[in-house]
């Protein structure tokens, strides 16, 4: 299977879907513990490895029915020092587990990939803090000495690309495109909102765009929206302006909640699986540019599956 680092299919005009809510999907429907929201330590055991197969397998059978590309996210976006740390892997064994989560994704795409359905593996980086909170933040040279780590270790996979989720403040948005330039790694930039369609660090979208080209010379591949409803940030998206072009894909969650209600809140949320693809219909008719179309909390198959039919519809 052809590497993509030198020209990422998704760039084009086919439309890519993603997978759904990894981690709210291992917690509430498998009823598995998922300790600090790592779904890597799955990958400790065969029994856990078997399922993040088969939950990968259904996102990649949908796109090949449906004739759509799939970036395929590994499960590594707590595979970083502190979090590792939490979870007792060292050094050594934190690699190891990042390479895991790679090759089970090397596995799925050589099963499954075809000429009409494009699989490009992404490796999957998170805030090194809490993803909707912004106390302990970094400069962007913290934010790069901490990341490249793991970027370090993805780049040495067969990954195509980075793709840093749940980033809520810029700095570390900077600190992360810096350590994937050192690696020589195309990466993409995925913020989270707030139901005012601000960072949780209070920065505007557009100025948490612009500031991070600004400070890397524009060297994320595009950005991205995941962690937050549509209703959140579909009005900052109506802005005309450069920006917005720089938006390529959306992994929404299902639920119109708040940060702190999710936190809050004992059950799942899944909202309403037409009703969130519709919304994806009307991005995809607003911004045309936009190829990228997956889930995060509280999403699962039938809101993909939804959201693809939605789009070819």
């Amino acid at each position: 299977m052809a590497r993509y680092r030198d020209g990422l299919p998704q760039l084009a005009s086919q439309p890519f879907l993603t997978d759904g809510g990894l981690e709210t999907t291992l917690l509430f429907h498998e009823r598995l513990p998922l300790p600090h929201f790592a779904a890597f330590d799955l990958l400790r055991t065969e029994a856990g490895t078997n399922i993040l197969k088969r939950y990968y397998e259904s996102y990649a059978a949908l796109a090949v029915a449906h004739g759509m590309g799939l970036i395929l996210d590994s499960a590594s976006w707590r595979a970083s020092p502190d979090w590792g740390a939490k979870l007792g892997y060292d050094a050594i064994t934190l690699a190891e587990a990042n390479r895991r989560s790679i090759a089970l994704l090397e596995e799925i795409r050589t099963a499954a990939a075809t000429e009409s359905t494009p699989m490009v593996i992404s490796g999957a980086l998170g805030p090194r803090g809490d993803g909707y909170r912004t106390e302990s933040r970094m400069s962007s040279n913290e934010a790069m000495r901490y990341h490249q780590v793991q970027v370090h270790e993805l780049a040495e996979t067969e990954a195509d690309m980075l793709t840093a989720f749940t980033i809520n403040y810029v700095e570390e948005a900077i600190g992360i495109a810096m350590a994937a330039r050192r690696a020589a790694m195309p990466a993409v930039i995925s913020f989270t909102l707030e139901t005012d369609g601000r960072l949780p660090s209070g920065q505007t979208l557009p100025d948490a765009i612009q500031h991070t080209d600004d400070a890397t010379d524009g060297y994320p591949q595009y950005y991205m929206i995941n962690c937050a409803h549509p209703a959140h940030f579909a009005e900052v998206l109506r802005d005309p302006a450069p920006w917005r072009e720089r938006i390529r894909g959306i992994r929404a969650n299902a639920s119109r909640r708040s940060h702190a209600e999710l936190d809050e809140s004992p059950d799942l949320d899944i909202g309403n699986p037409l009703e969130l693809a519709e919304d994806y219909r009307t991005l995809r008719r607003e911004l045309p540019h936009m190829t990228i179309f997956g889930g995060c909390c509280g999403t699962d198959l039938r809101h993909v599956s939804a959201i693809a039919t939605a789009l070819q519809s």
